[in-house]
């Protein structure tokens, strides 16, 4: 099997959060959903799972955490600026929350973070390595 990252998701609203990812791009794959689980594929490399509260209850008891926290942000590279700022809007446009850190563009770069409707942190981002400046 290749190396494949698989992120798993706690979510509030299965069908809501499976149409979010739905509209950023994100493919399910009915072969690993139901219930209680969608899995959503991103590329051959990464897929996100996205599970019922109660599913998730069975992987670990630890605590959600409180709303409005952060314990860590995933982050897509996109072919352009333009993708990064047409996922900024889907996220928005589909009930996840745009801009919730300012939009970076250092001209090499792009960024431009956002939630999802359960407030789990993504970033959309552009990159040319290419036009990077020369370290100093």
């Amino acid at each position: 099997m290749p190396k494949t990252l698989f992120i798993t998701l706690p979510v509030a609203d299965l069908g809501r959060s499976t149409a979010f990812y739905q509209a950023l791009g994100f493919r399910p794959n009915p072969q690993f959903s139901g219930a209680d689980g969608a899995a959503m594929v991103w590329n051959e490399a990464v897929q996100v799972m996205l599970v019922t509260r109660a599913k998730w209850r069975t992987f670990t008891q630890r605590p959600f955490p409180p709303a409005g926290s952060c314990g860590l942000m995933l982050s897509l590279a996109l072919d352009n600026r333009a993708a990064v700022d047409a996922m900024n809007a889907a996220a928005a446009a589909h009930g996840g929350q745009a801009d919730v850190n300012p939009m970076e563009d250092h001209g090499f770069m792009r960024t431009r973070d956002f939630a999802d409707t359960d407030g789990h942190l993504w970033a959309a981002l552009w990159m040319d390595p290419a036009a990077m400046p020369a370290a100093s």
